[in-house]
């Protein structure tokens, strides 16, 4: 008889994370990748969303001068899995983002708790879910940019590629610019890859000067898709308005 094998619950996945070596990342550098979250049967579950999944809008990035490409953000109920990433990358994350609050001198807070997060948002006036699926062809592209939708906006986000780099598609590089006072821009090029998820910093980060710590802002994008197709899911924390 065969045994019949079930994979962890995603919470017990991303409980399971290196996150002592994470948070070193991100202090570091403003961004961390994480081992395989998802498998690739999950992955292409999700990206059978693109055509299947509730959406509360679409937008075609060369019609907004966002690059080329198409994005949608999910409506509520956010699908399973997807509300299961949300709320399970958020605690560990929250711990992080209290600490580059302590770094900046901000008097802002965190709560452990993604559902008491979202209480602020909702009082803030940011109602709309914000987890989207991005769609790439031959050609298309992401500008460089910030996902802020509101006066709050939490410190980080997460993004993953459904498909496979190299053999479903081509190009489409996820990339970081940082902004520093007084210097020249420094970019990071990073790789996704299927199932792992890049964290990395909304707006800024705190990076260690002379004097201290210093706010050095950051946006991201994607760089041209040479061929195939690439399909991303992206986790924002914070509701928009």
């Amino acid at each position: 008889m065969t045994a019949v094998t079930i994979p962890p619950a995603i919470a017990d996945r991303l409980a399971a994370l290196p996150w002592a070596q994470l948070h070193e990342a991100l202090d570091a550098h403003g961004f961390a990748e994480t081992p395989a979250v998802l498998s690739a049967a999950e992955c292409e579950q999700l990206v059978g969303l693109y055509e299947a999944g509730r959406f509360r809008s679409t937008i075609t990035m060369a019609r907004h001068r966002f690059g080329q490409g198409e994005y949608k953000y999910f409506d509520h109920p956010l699908p399973g899995p997807v509300a299961d990433l949300r709320t399970g990358f958020y605690p560990p994350l929250a711990e992080a983002a209290n600490r580059w609050a302590d770094r900046l001198g901000e008097d802002i807070r965190y709560p452990v708790d993604h559902a008491a997060f979202l209480q602020r948002c909702h009082a803030a006036g940011q109602s709309r879910p914000t987890p989207l699926i991005l769609r790439y062809g031959p050609g298309d592209w992401n500008a460089l940019h910030q996902d802020l939708y509101g006066d709050l906006a939490f410190p980080f986000q997460v993004v993953t590629v459904l498909e496979r780099p190299g053999a479903d598609f081509r190009g489409g590089e996820f990339v970081l610019l940082e902004q520093r006072p007084r210097a020249q821009s420094r970019a990071h090029v990073v790789n996704l890859r299927q199932g792992a998820f890049l964290i990395f910093a909304t707006r800024q980060r705190p990076a260690r000067g002379s004097r201290g710590f210093y706010r050095a802002a950051i946006r991201h994008g994607v760089s041209t898709v040479t061929a195939g197709r690439r399909t991303t899911l992206g986790i924002v924390f914070h509701d928009a308005r």
